[in-house]
């Protein structure tokens, strides 16, 4: 049998039958498998009759069917599953093919992968798709990363079914490394999550405070789509809000408010936790996804603590018109405010991953391939985009032109907004971390010193002094009991 596939794909659920049919349209023939045969069976049958779409029963014939050098791409379930694909293809593999894993898998695992089938002559690529469903069908974003031999191979097939950005620029291009292309899409998944977030607050600041009905937020939403928050969140948004139940009733007031997490955003927090960045919104936004999950814990907590003035069902103030258009002003800038500081932080961890894990990133492209297909899509990456190009060695996004100037403009606006939902018992972890952390990374001087003391004080800690050069360290004895003996100075 002759090879007919320019590549492979193993797995069969929604994204990997819709990135199937999307090389095909693209002029790519592939062979297809899956661990349940009807599944192939039925694909073959159906979505992929009359293509140039090849069914394989097993692994072997679906290897048999690649043209050189092999592309065999995973889109599996993360973790033990991967490894044991791999286990099986590695024997049918030849120097110089490639397995690809496009599932969300743990960056340290792609590491390991990598370095294992290096050794054994193969190419590993863990790559990030986003863009779910219609994304995979019609163009995702895609984020490669790992054995960078293996690049040219996989690139007109990545860079042709993925989205396009407005200019026409592909929303793929190399990331790095090792893992770095698995660790891109684990931090915009996690962008994601604080994204998502910080809608909700402003739905629930729009609802229980404002009183807004489901017409009216989501009017606002579209209208927010069409300014400076145009996203693909904001946008559907608007479209959920609108949906209604087959009552008639607003349908995401059926939906349990409990929400449920894969552990990308789990994996950033604790990256940045060893990492030493703090990505205080994304960490709110993960925590409080944690704290949905506990409902029966919140009924019965209600029960005893009582309900906040602003929890549904309780009266909201009203507000004059005039006073309604301010307060909504106020909560557009603050949204936008908090989202520019979550993408200032998430590329501050990529800047720190960079140098601890022995990367090259382009922040640019990273922001570029996030422009079209996934589910981050907005506006204002072109902005990043554009202040990298400026400075590649932009220290952080707060300090670019393009966005200091709005973050001064809008921090009023901002605090009223916080406050505003602070006295109506509204919960904003996002928009309020986000805040903290603005403030405090534009302050030269922080309370740290008297920290440091009390940790001189109880641990002989030591600390360093203003008028002395840094890397001095001192200890006072603060009980005059002490002694001059000191603990070992070094941060974990």
């Amino acid at each position: 049998m002759s090879a007919k596939a320019d590549i492979g794909l193993i797995g069969l659920a929604v994204m990997g039958q819709n990135l199937v049919l999307n090389m095909n349209d693209h002029g790519y023939a592939v062979a297809v498998h899956n661990r349940t045969t009807s599944k192939t069976t039925e694909f073959i049958g159906g979505p992929a009759a009359g293509r140039t779409i090849f069914g394989a029963e097993t692994l072997e014939e679906l290897v048999a069917e690649l043209k050189s050098p092999r592309r065999v791409m995973l889109m599996v379930k993360a973790g033990e599953i991967v490894d044991a694909y791999i286990e099986k293809l590695t024997p049918l593999l030849e120097a110089g093919d490639i397995i690809i894993d496009g599932g969300n898998s743990h960056y340290p695992d792609t590491e390991r992968r990598t370095r294992t089938l290096r050794e054994k002559g193969i190419h590993y690529i863990g790559t990030g798709v986003s863009g779910g469903e219609e994304g995979a069908r019609n163009g995702p974003s895609i984020m490669p990363g790992g054995e960078v031999k293996a690049w040219p191979s996989v690139k007109p097939i990545f860079q042709a079914i993925a989205a396009k950005a407005g200019d026409g620029t592909p929303c793929c291009d190399w990331v790095g490394d090792g893992g770095a292309g698995h660790y891109v899409k684990m931090v915009h998944n996690a962008i994601e999550y604080g994204d998502m977030q910080l809608i909700t607050e402003a739905y629930q600041i729009m609802h229980e405070v404002l009183g807004m009905n489901h017409e009216e937020m989501a009017d606002l939403f579209s209208t927010w789509d069409k300014g400076r928050l145009e996203s693909y969140l904001i946008e559907i948004t608007a479209e959920i809000l609108r949906t209604k139940d087959e009552d008639g009733s607003p349908l995401v007031e059926k939906i349990l408010d409990t929400a449920g997490q894969k552990g990308t955003g789990k994996w950033t927090v604790v990256d940045s936790a060893q990492l030493g960045i703090p990505v205080t919104l994304i960490a709110e936004a993960v925590y409080a996804r944690a704290l949905s999950a506990r409902k029966e814990e919140r009924v019965r907590a209600a029960a005893i603590l009582g309900p906040g003035p602003g929890a549904a069902g309780s009266a909201s103030r009203p507000v004059s018109a005039a006073d309604r258009e301010a307060i909504l002003a106020d909560l557009e800038a603050a949204v936008y405010a908090a989202k520019i500081t979550s993408y200032a932080q998430g590329f501050m961890l990529f800047r720190e991953a960079a140098r601890e894990y022995g990367w090259t990133i382009d922040y640019g492209a990273v922001a570029g391939m996030w422009r079209g297909g996934c589910i981050i899509r907005s506006a204002f990456l072109s902005d990043i985009t554009e202040a990298f190009e400026a400075n590649p060695e932009l220290e952080n996004l707060l300090q670019a032109p393009v966005f200091s100037g709005i973050m001064l403009e809008a921090v009023g606006a901002w605090r009223r907004a916080v406050v505003r939902a602070v006295g109506a018992g509204i919960p904003v972890p996002a928009m309020s971390s986000a805040l903290s952390f603005f403030e405090a990374y534009r302050s030269a001087r922080l309370p740290a010193n008297l920290l440091q003391a009390q940790r001189d004080y109880f641990g002989a800690h030591t600390y360093e002094r203003v008028d002395r050069p840094r890397g001095e360290f001192f200890h006072t004895n603060w009980t005059g009991s002490g002694g001059s003996v000191t603990s070992g100075t070094y941060d974990a």
